[in-house]
């Protein structure tokens, strides 16, 4: 039997959603917003307790409306998680704080930096997607079947993919390591060893089957807005941005982060030499301790010990754009 979900905070935004959120970490750390994947909820991949202590990382993570706990929002734009994080922020009384978004969640930290500039101090994306409509970009180049048939579906007939997708959403639920193994022809021998770590296994169908406890709301809102405007211009976006991606992601294809930090001024990039699209998860701390460097003078690191943080991976590789790109490590 699967354990209980811890109980959210519920937080009401200005037109009187509800969404819900869950607070980990060091109390009087940096508050860092993590992003969840589509599908994804709140219960998600994150580092345990410990580790964001000693980060002094304050993490919250939220279910996006039609998730969870949250409220559905139908017909949202990526754009409008930026008024979500600012009513979760303001009602936990961050002024300032950072982004980092996995998957579905990067185009929407992306829209954090570019729409909340005086309250974001860095962002970061792994293993995130391009705009649909993103010009000298093959799309669905080196894109697995399974991603690319939902997107073509979406795009021909939304009525029919949002009955497909309830369909899938009602086993998901009932059976949450079924989505699990869907997707693992799809993947690399990297993220094979990921989903195969039991506290990983564990921490995806917990979040697979929150996300999908109300129904398929979230997930079909979540494909619609991507394959739509984002609404936001990247190229407005003046925070520090990193971008991480592995060279062997078959669900974003590495082309996708390639194509967003050309767009992005002063992006930084990170690729990965034979990570897939659930290796992020490992890489995780990384970003959020290069996160958590970006410490407003009025925030408390509460970080006990040494204040260590995980070592870089040496088979970090740059990949040549003509953008900011970090040093070989």
């Amino acid at each position: 039997m699967a354990s209980a979900q811890p109980t959210p905070t519920v937080v009401k935004t200005s037109d009187g959603r509800r969404l819900a959120v869950e607070v980990t970490g060091a109390p009087h750390g940096l508050p860092v917003f993590l992003l969840h994947g589509t599908p994804g909820s709140r219960s998600g991949p994150k580092p345990r307790g410990i580790v964001l202590y000693r980060m002094g990382v304050r993490l919250i993570c939220y279910d996006r409306p039609g998730y969870g706990g949250s409220d559905r929002h139908e017909g949202r734009r990526v754009a409008d998680v930026a008024g979500d994080v600012a009513a979760i922020a303001d009602h936990l009384g961050f002024d300032r704080f950072a982004v980092v978004g996995r998957s579905g969640g990067g185009p929407h930290a992306l829209a954090c930096a570019a729409l909340l500039p005086d309250r974001v101090t860095r962002a970061a994306a792994m293993v995130s997607i391009a705009p649909a409509d993103a010009s000298d970009l093959d799309w669905h180049q080196d894109m697995t079947n399974l991603n690319t048939e939902e997107y073509r579906s979406v795009d021909a007939d939304g009525s029919a993919y949002a009955a497909q997708l309830a369909a899938r959403a009602r086993v998901t639920r009932k059976n949450p390591r079924s989505l699990v193994e869907h997707l693992r022809p799809a993947l690399c021998d990297m993220d094979h060893r990921v989903i195969d770590d039991i506290a990983i296994r564990r921490q995806l169908t917990a979040s697979y089957r929150e996300a999908t406890r109300p129904g398929p709301g979230g997930w079909i809102d979540d494909v619609t807005a991507f394959r739509k405007g984002w609404g936001f211009d990247l190229s407005t976006i003046r925070v520090p941005v990193r971008l991480w991606h592995g060279d062997a992601d078959t669900f974003s294809p590495v082309q996708h982060t390639e194509w967003l930090a050309a767009r992005i001024p002063g992006a930084e990039m990170q690729v990965q030499r034979g990570a897939g699209h659930f290796t992020a998860v490992e890489f995780l701390p990384l970003i959020l301790a290069w996160l958590a460097e970006a410490r407003p003078a009025t925030v408390d690191s509460g970080r006990p010990g040494d204040g260590s943080t995980p070592e870089a991976p040496s088979e970090w590789v740059r990949v040549q754009h003509p953008v900011h790109q970090l040093p070989v490590l």
